[in-house]
């Protein structure tokens, strides 16, 4: 019974969702099964409204399962899986925080047309825009729609190029309706990805040839992919319960680029509007570092340089654009990547927020390198981002970057502190209620 219940948190009904989450919550509260807690948290999590295998109600789910004390959903141009993810951890009674990510042309900056943070293009970075009040997230909403459009015209001549090769292996095309749009949430708000139509490519493959020896020498033979021994047995694996992600990955780190299409700057506006936008509505902007890459904790992002040699230069161009924090995976850096890079937010005073990119089935929602002592100040930033996320809902003074916020004059370190003690002190199922718990 209890499987099928779980089963329903990624229906495609959010009610149903909801729903079935409240009857997940009782069975487990009132039965001998009970998750235990840690002290983790993740703000990076991605949901159907992007791409993830995961409802905003069944990450909620696994975070509780997994222990965190809080969780965010980060969803690529889009904001609307938030309120459910917020109603979600409301009904388990775990700390939600939300926001987005997008891309931006950092054009006009000191760092124009250097490769930052993104391996696919040139000027175009990645930024997270964090701790958004839900009162602003209507706004938010309607600052992405025409984002959205953007990236949509440029995925169908993405699906262009693509069913333009594909006829060459005997496929029928893909169906940008019925195959892409229909299993995105595009209905609902959602944005369509790369991912979206390498996971409908990926289905197409596996139609022709069947899982196995044949698949594996599809892609060498046709595609040009050699596969790692680790990647080759999960394809050989025909009951790999991931094996459709286990694809998609090896086509977004090897084949992509054959059919990638530049985004214009329609689609990836300026870094000083996307910055202005979010400081506007008490949001936290913050750059997402990415650091020169030796492994990649999803499987689709090969080895390469990025960021580090210029990181300083970087940094300070940021603090001038306006950007509040840095964002990074401690994961997916070495440590002396990342003591490096807390040095550089000490000495310009950034604040740091922590987050693994989970997108795919095969990553675990529990990474224990947050609870070594080098980290244990991400823990403490993300939630005094909870208490700014849900007191500047309440009154957008108190957000953590006002200018009319009443520690306005403390340092950032002594804000995050004091942030962090009202995070732990708001009730996780009734944050709405922020002000009767806060004294300021």
């Amino acid at each position: 019974m209890k499987d099928k219940i779980i089963q329903e948190l990624n229906s495609s009904n959010k009610m149903s969702r909801l729903f079935g989450l409240e009857k997940i919550y009782k069975l487990i509260e009132i039965g001998e099964e009970q998750f235990k807690k840690t002290e983790e948290v993740n703000n990076h999590v991605h949901t159907i409204y992007s791409f993830s295998p995961y409802s905003p109600s069944m990450t909620a789910y696994l975070a509780w399962k997994a222990g965190l004390q809080a969780v965010g959903v980060m969803d690529h141009d889009s904001v609307s899986g938030c309120k459910e993810l917020i109603e979600a951890c409301k009904i388990i009674g775990i700390a939600s925080t939300v926001g987005f990510e997008l891309r931006v042309n950092f054009s006009g900056t000191k760092v124009e047309g250097r490769k930052l943070n993104n391996p696919d293009s040139n000027n175009i970075g990645y930024i997270a825009i964090h701790g958004i009040p839900e009162s602003k997230l209507t706004e938010a909403k309607k600052f992405l729609n025409p984002i959205q459009i953007a990236r949509n015209r440029r995925n169908k001549k993405i699906l262009a190029k693509l069913n333009n090769l594909i006829k060459n292996y005997g496929m029928e095309e893909i169906d940008f309706n019925k195959e892409i749009y229909n299993i995105s949430q595009a209905k609902e708000g959602g944005s369509i990805t790369e991912r979206h139509i390498l996971y409908a490519f990926a289905k197409k493959i596996i139609q022709k040839t069947g899982k196995g020896e044949k698949l594996i020498s599809f892609l060498k033979d046709n595609l040009d992919i050699v596969l790692s021994e680790k990647i080759k047995k999960f394809l050989l694996d025909e009951n790999n319960q991931f094996y459709l992600y286990d694809l998609l990955g090896i086509l977004k780190s090897s084949f992509l680029d054959k059919i990638f299409i530049q985004p214009d700057y329609e689609e990836c506006i300026s870094v000083y509007k996307a910055v202005k936008f979010s400081n506007s509505i008490n949001a936290i902007p913050a750059y997402a570092y990415l650091g020169d890459v030796n492994d990649s904790p999803t499987g689709d992002k090969r080895a390469e340089k990025f960021e580090d040699d210029f990181l300083e230069e970087l940094i300070s161009e940021l603090k001038k654009i306006g950007f509040k924090a840095i964002t990074y995976m401690p994961p997916r850096n070495t440590l002396n990547q990342l003591l490096r890079l807390q040095r550089l937010c000490r000495k310009y005073e950034f604040m740091e927020i922590s987050g693994v990119d989970i997108n795919s089935p095969r990553q675990s929602f529990n990474y224990a390198i947050i609870l070594r002592p080098e980290f244990a100040h991400l823990i403490e930033a993300t939630w005094a981002l909870i208490a700014h996320e849900k007191l500047a809902n309440y009154d957008e003074k108190y957000a953590l970057f006002n200018n009319r916020n009443p520690f306005k004059g403390k340092s950032l370190k002594e804000r995050i502190v004091t942030y962090s003690e009202f995070g732990r002190r708001i009730g996780s199922r009734h944050p709405e209620i922020v002000y009767q718990k806060i004294n300021f």
